[in-house]
């Protein structure tokens, strides 16, 4: 807090056996101490960095206090935290672990952005830059996984879906949805999974007029993310999966030319209708017979009078039946050029895109994706690119976690799980040390994520002469449920670049002292 603010206090007298006063006057606490796992994926993914030179600053030299970088940083870190408002910059400026993840001093060093920075920042961007941006961000997310699985996937499964980013002001390009009834923005996102991963990665997010079609833009994230995909995994079958929106004979077409595999669902029509009417009786029949809903699978050769030629259709005739009501038809159709039997393909590849479904919850609920309030589009588009960002590191920490509790967290249980924690910091001439809470439900998770960044392990004095260190043994200190006692680890940048994980490494105080610009971070739980 500034030195003009007032000391915020709550008096409970009736609670407790005890008066208990609650006191907001602590500068060096931080309710966000788990971040410096943010920090460690990003050192990683290079993600910040890539999205950064994508930038090019216009401000004047001399009137600058907060470079590009540190901007872009402070917005994703913050929203990775759950601080999706620019708004909350008036007191994060001072979190002290906020200053540490931008390489500031946590107690000394200077402020971070303001709320006006901030948002002077978000509507400086022009659409050039952040189609740049655009572009890096898929790069480093393909690059991650091709270092991950040393470019050898077998398969590869690419999903865009649109979806709704309800709007309630006069922001530019947003118009009345009809399929949505509302007014909005139609953004449209796209995933990766690798082989028979249950994962989804995120790789893009495009923000789109509110009355654009499905498939407006599909042919050109298509093009540049398939170029890159195969100059990573030069051998793997990749494979594209569509919702019924982008069932263009365009978009068909460019899938056929490119060679890859595909499943797109269509829309029903009277033609597809009467094709699938044989096994729609079929299925009523089957439900005369069991009262429960029974669905029969075909196939056909179907073409529209726009198409050039007949593709493969499959269709699921459906008849469902519910209590106390008639039965009712629900055929679904499938336009693909995979060869194996209809139940398969549809059952087996088709139904999976439910769970980019989830992925997209995840972006709405637990990263605010639609908070898309600013008066420009091309400021949206960035907020948006901003978030994806951020999600990007969010299943960074979730990939990490394998085989922990928090192996398959929604990201808002994983923010609370991991970042949520109380922290208190202290600066010393040679470290940073960050207290935490002793008693921590989730440290096996944690612990986990944190030598899977490159952390070393071990009692409090092997590492008496490191840099940073962060204690988790501070009994008084906690944040809800929160709290934390393990052994000491430390998190270092860039290993492979000569940097020796033995303890001999750190005998030499001139070595410790030269190492100190480097910004090395260490826990010490």
């Amino acid at each position: 807090m500034s030195e003009h603010s007032t000391t915020q206090r709550f008096l409970f007298a009736d609670v407790f056996p005890k008066p208990v006063v609650v006191e907001f006057d602590q500068r060096q606490g931080s309710s966000d101490g788990g971040a410096i796992l943010l920090k460690a994926a990003d050192r990683r993914l290079q993600m910040t960095q890539a999205l950064a030179a994508c930038l090019v600053d216009k401000r004047q030299p001399g009137k600058v206090e907060h470079e590009i970088e540190e901007l872009l940083a402070q917005r994703i870190y913050g929203m990775a935290c759950g601080y999706a408002d620019a708004n909350d910059a008036a007191r994060l400026a001072q979190d002290p672990v906020h200053k540490l993840l931008l390489q500031r001093d946590p107690i000394e060093g200077a402020d971070l952005a303001s709320q006006p920075t901030l948002s002077r920042f978000e509507n400086s961007v022009d659409r050039k830059p952040l189609y740049r941006r655009g572009e890096a961000l898929a790069e480093r997310v393909i690059e991650r996984h091709r270092r991950r699985l040393h470019g050898r996937a077998r398969r590869i499964t690419l999903d865009l879906d649109p979806t709704d980013d309800p709007t309630h002001g006069a922001q530019q390009l947003t118009f009345f949805n009809g399929h949505y009834d509302t007014w909005c923005y139609l953004p449209v996102v796209g995933f990766l999974s690798f082989n028979d991963e249950k994962e989804q990665y995120l790789f893009t997010a495009v923000l789109r007029p509110g009355n654009a079609p499905a498939k407006a833009g599909a042919i050109g994230i298509l093009w540049r993310i398939l170029q890159r995909l195969r100059r990573a995994f030069p051998k793997a079958r990749i494979r594209v999966r569509l919702d019924g929106g982008f069932a263009d004979p365009l978009v068909l077409t460019f899938l056929d030319t490119m060679g890859v595999e595909y499943v797109v669902a269509m829309a029903q029509n009277a033609v597809l209708n009467r094709r699938a009417e044989p096994k729609m009786r079929q299925g009523r029949e089957l439900v005369a017979e069991s009262g429960k809903t029974e669905h029969v699978y075909g196939e056909g050769r179907y073409a529209a009078e726009s198409w050039l030629s007949e593709r493969r259709m499959i269709f699921k005739a459906e008849v469902v039946r519910q209590p106390g009501k008639e039965p009712k038809d629900n055929p679904r159709f499938v336009i693909t050029n995979l060869q194996q039997s209809p139940q398969w393909i549809y059952e087996r590849v088709y139904c999976e895109r439910g769970d980019i479904e989830n992925r997209i919850k995840e972006l709405h609920h637990g990263m605010e994706i639609d908070r898309t309030s600013c008066s420009k589009f091309w400021a949206n588009q960035f907020r948006v690119l901003m978030t994806a960002a951020a999600y990007v590191l969010m299943q960074e920490l979730r990939l990490r976690a394998a085989r922990t509790d928090c192996a398959r967290a929604q990201v808002g249980i994983l923010r609370e799980r991991l970042l949520k924690l109380g922290a208190y910091v202290v600066v010393s001439v040679r470290r940073v040390v960050i207290h935490l809470p002793v008693s921590f439900p989730f440290l096996s998770s944690f612990r986990k994520i944190a030598l899977a960044f490159g952390a070393l392990s071990g009692q409090p004095a092997d590492f008496s002469r490191n840099i940073f260190t962060v204690r988790c043994t501070t009994p008084g200190l906690s944040r809800g449920v929160l709290g934390i006692d393990w052994n000491l680890v430390l998190i270092r940048p860039a290993p492979e670049k000569g940097v020796t994980r033995h303890r001999a490494d750190f005998q030499d105080r001139s070595q410790v002292a030269r190492n100190a610009s480097n910004s090395c971070l260490a826990i010490c739980s």
